[in-house]
Formats: C-alpha cells, structure tokens, sequence
C-alpha cells in the first residue's frame, strides 16, 4: 500500500474515533440534566464527561499532528485535496474540539448555579440538550463523510442532507432558548432569572458551533466538486 493512501487512511480512522468520543461526550449531557433534576448521579457524569472531554483533546492533538507533521511524499497525489486545504482543515480540528469543551463548561456552570429544576425554563434547556445530541450524531456523519471526501481523490460525497437536518435542529434550539428566556423573566415565581438565561445561552452557543461547523465545511467544500454540500448539485 502506497504512503498517501496510508496517510489518507489513517486521517480517517483517527477522525471517525474522535467523532465517536465527541458523540460520546454530547450525549451525556442529557443525561446529565436528567440527573440533576431526579438529584441523582449527577456529579458522576459530569465527571465522566470530563474525562471523554480529556480524551478528545488528546484525540485532535494526534490528529492535527499526523497533518502538520506531513510532508509532500506522506500526503501524496491522492491527497491533494487536504494539502490545498491544509490551513482550514487544522481550524476545523479545533473548532471541533470546542463542542467537547462547551460541553463540560455547560454542566460545570450547572453544578455552580444550582438552578431549580422545576421550572419551565429548566424543561426547555433540557430539550435544547436532547437537539444538541441529535445535531451531533448528525454532525459525526457528516465530518466523515467531509473528511473522507478530502483523503480520496476520486471519492464523491453527499452531505447536504445531514447540513440541512443539523440546520433545522439548531432553529429548534434558538426558540427554546427564546422560550426559556423569555419564561424565566415573565414568570414572577421564578428565582435568579439571569441564571436560566446565562445557561440557556451557554447552550445555544454549542449548538451554534455545532452549526458553524457544517458552514466551515460548505466554504472548504465549494473548492472541492467531489464533496456537495447543497441539495440542488446532487
């Protein structure tokens, strides 16, 4: 087997387990918040998601030094297009590694405001963290498929579908957090408004780095004919 289809293949093996731990990190926020409202295991899993947080960062510090590390001869013809596209690939990488990081700021900010658990703004925030796990099981399909794109030269890859689904959810978290925030100050029963909307925000900024992802893969891909990212070039 050739230097740069081993390099190829190797990028893609090391992102899809990075994706996977990211997923794995997300996923437990939910969870998390369950947790905290039943009080039950809570500092546990936020104990875990630290450790997944930590995983990850080891993840894409492997991962942005297998392409630093590359020269010409390790990437090869076949993998032009992540020579060309270099610089904004490493920017991806750690964008990425903010989504694990927001994630373990999120439930740390919890653990410190202690807000009430039963309220509606409560309620909403964990609904935004359900779409936030849903966007990114979306988001590990589509930076495969964007990666895979980029390590094969003559691969062509579809992702429209998944940019759009991701689009749609982070929609859903800007009106739950309107409504929490809005709930939080109209309802008069309601302690330390400012709380619901300082974590409602935290949220909203995950699912926004969610989706400024797939806009980083939309501009990097427009260069590429091989990877589309809009439903009407497929």
């Amino acid at each position: 087997m050739s230097t740069d289809a081993n390099f190829g293949e190797r990028l893609e093996t090391q992102t899809v387990a990075y994706l996977d731990r990211i997923d794995d990190c997300v996923a437990l926020l939910p969870r998390a918040l369950d947790e905290y409202a039943s009080e039950g295991a809570y500092d546990e899993t936020v104990d875990e998601i630290a450790a997944v947080e930590s995983e990850c960062d080891e993840l894409v510090r492997g991962l942005t030094a297998l392409i630093t590390d590359a020269g010409p001869d390790d990437i090869g013809l076949l993998n032009t297009r992540i020579n060309f596209n270099e610089s904004a690939l490493l920017d991806f990488y750690n964008e990425l590694d903010v989504v694990a990081n927001h994630t373990e700021r999120i439930v740390q900010e919890v653990a410190m405001m202690r807000p009430d658990a039963g309220v509606e703004p409560f309620a909403d925030m964990r609904e935004m963290a359900t779409r936030i796990a849903e966007m990114t099981a979306v988001l590990g399909d589509v930076v495969a498929g964007f990666v895979r794109g980029l390590a094969r030269a003559d691969a062509t890859e579809t992702l429209a579908e998944g940019i759009d689904s991701i689009r749609a959810l982070e929609s859903e978290c800007d009106d739950l957090r309107n409504d929490a925030i809005e709930t939080a100050f109209a309802d008069g029963a309601i302690d330390q408004p400012l709380v619901y909307r300082e974590l409602a925000i935290l949220l909203d900024e995950l699912a926004n780095t969610i989706e400024d992802l797939t806009d980083r893969i939309v501009v990097i891909a427009s260069k590429e004919p091989g990877i589309v990212t809009d439903a009407d070039e497929s």
